[in-house]
């Protein structure tokens, strides 16, 4: 698992795998401990989503009205 979480996932990836807690969280068999820790991996995880949708913003370009092409800021 620790090998895993060292690869860095896409954002589709990182989406799935959020879901994949959420639905962990939601069930109320799981053990207060194992809930407390897939919480902190979840907070880590979107922490890592928006910085990469941070860099992807911007690397975005924009057109202008004059049909020019700005970066996105």
């Amino acid at each position: 698992m620790e090998k895993e979480e060292n690869k860095r996932l896409n954002l589709e990836e990182s989406f799935e795998k959020l879901e994949g807690m959420i639905e962990l969280l939601s069930d109320r068999e799981t053990p207060l401990e194992q809930a407390f820790l897939t919480y902190q991996q979840g907070m880590k995880l979107v922490k890592e989503c928006q910085e990469q949708i941070d860099l992807v913003e911007k690397q975005v370009l924009v057109l202008d009205g004059e049909g020019e092409a700005d970066a996105f800021q």
